[in-house]
């Protein structure tokens, strides 16, 4: 059986673009059928910032890849990135 703990020392990277996510801090689980059904990450910090606040993202558990002994791979596009990456459109006047 794993504990959180478990998961807690592995990196989460994206398999998108080989960036690390960030680190687990959570699970949510299924009460019903004990099942993980998402994990939770902080995202790693720009700066030491006493007073900022650690943002919060989730990975849903069907977009995990594989989990191996040090890292856990997942399939994850933001909405920011997907907007970063979405050309302008032409406009003719």
């Amino acid at each position: 059986m794993a504990r959180i703990s478990d998961f807690q020392v592995k990196d989460v990277v994206n398999v998108a673009d080989g960036k690390k996510l960030g680190n687990i801090v959570d699970l949510d689980i299924d009460q019903v059928s004990g099942k993980i059904t998402s994990i939770i990450l902080t995202k790693p910090g720009k700066g030491l910032n006493f007073f900022s606040k650690e943002e919060e993202m989730t990975i849903y558990w069907s977009d995990i890849v594989k989990i191996g002994e040090d890292v856990i791979l997942v399939k994850y596009h933001s909405t920011v990135d997907l907007e970063e990456k979405t050309p302008n459109p032409i406009k003719f006047t």
